[in-house]
């Protein structure tokens, strides 16, 4: 049974179109004003199918109830509206379509007409949601396959260096973690999970024998490992549906004292999404196993943090990975 809020300051109207709606099969609310109705939607969180809202009303008109209304509900939970009006003026017309109403019904209400633009707007406005709900269920079956198949190609990048194992997959959750804290959006904390998953994804195009290579690097070895950040910006950048995708791979060594690579950006010319993967780049090199040591001790990788803050690391997200590794009492951040 649909139900349908009745918003008039006239009592004979609200009980005429009552009972021609009662009398179809609808459920019925009658309310006297423009602030009942607000109180009762918004405060009271009642969701009804539709709103019949008349525009001459004491206090706030129907005009100025729908702007309040609209104002204070996220799109996703609108209500349909339909203006009840005496007055069959143009400009009327406009103003409450530009408001955001469905229709117009004149008064006298006439059965059949009520009937049938109420029915109208109600299965319009369920055909809007379930396709709204079916696209968004599209969308994030799209976003699910999408993080798959970069976290098959993340695995495959750390697969190149055996010393690194998972070592994308932890950047990510940290720079995620961080993100987070920091008041990043559900979907920028998927964004910056994404950016950090690829941020290596340059050393595809670098040897595994100079990758892999237990002894000190020559000086035309690290030029060639310090060449990762510019392939993978360029790999990423090919990535027409996620621009910002190539923000991690191309700055993560940046430095905030400008003594990074590959740019030598110093401080907020370094992105932020990169300022937070270089935190988290560090930390989890700190904490993972190399072929000279093993994994670091807490208290000497939060010492470490501590001293790259205003240098290596933007202060702000050095702050929050030293929180996160206070907050790690049993120190269970690090490769297993």
């Amino acid at each position: 049974m649909n139900w349908v809020v009745v918003v008039d300051d006239e009592d004979y109207n609200r009980k005429t179109v009552s009972r021609i709606l009662n009398k179809n099969g609808f459920m019925v609310t009658t309310l006297e004003s423009g602030e009942e109705l607000l109180d009762y939607i918004i405060t009271k969180k009642n969701r009804p199918d539709l709103i019949l809202l008349d525009i001459v009303m004491p206090a706030s008109d129907g005009f100025e109830t729908l702007q309040r209304l609209k104002e204070a509900m996220p799109e996703s939970e609108r209500i349909p509206v339909i203006f009840l009006t005496g007055e069959g003026s143009d400009e009327a017309e406009m103003k409450g379509l530009r408001l955001g109403a469905e229709d117009f019904i004149r008064k006298p209400i006439y059965s059949d007409v009520l009937i049938h633009r109420v029915t109208h707007i109600i299965e319009l406005s369920m055909m809007h949601k379930s396709l709204s709900q079916e696209i968004e269920k599209k969308v994030a079956e799209c976003d699910s396959l999408s993080r798959h198949v970069v976290k098959a190609l993340a695995e495959a990048i750390d697969a190149k260096d055996k010393y690194t194992n998972g070592h994308s997959d932890r950047v990510a959750q940290y720079s995620r973690e961080i993100a987070k804290r920091y008041g990043y959006s559900e979907r920028e904390q998927d964004d910056i999970y994404m950016m950090g998953l690829l941020h290596d994804v340059g050393k595809i195009g670098i040897s595994d024998a100079v990758i892999n290579k237990p002894d000190r690097l020559t000086d035309k070895e690290f030029a060639l490992i310090k060449a990762h950040p510019a392939i993978g910006d360029k790999i990423l950048k090919s990535v027409e549906e996620m621009p910002k995708l190539s923000i991690g791979a191309r700055w993560h060594h940046e430095r905030y004292d400008g003594k990074g690579y590959p740019d030598g950006l110093s401080g907020k010319e370094i992105l932020e999404e990169a300022r937070i993967i270089a935190v988290a780049d560090a930390y989890d090199a700190m904490t993972s196993h190399r072929s000279y040591r093993d994994i670091l001790p807490q208290e000497v990788v939060r010492e470490e943090i501590e001293k790259g803050k205003g240098t290596q690391f933007d202060p702000v997200f050095a702050d929050i990975m030293i929180q996160m590794i206070d907050e790690d009492k049993e120190y269970l951040m690090h490769e297993e």
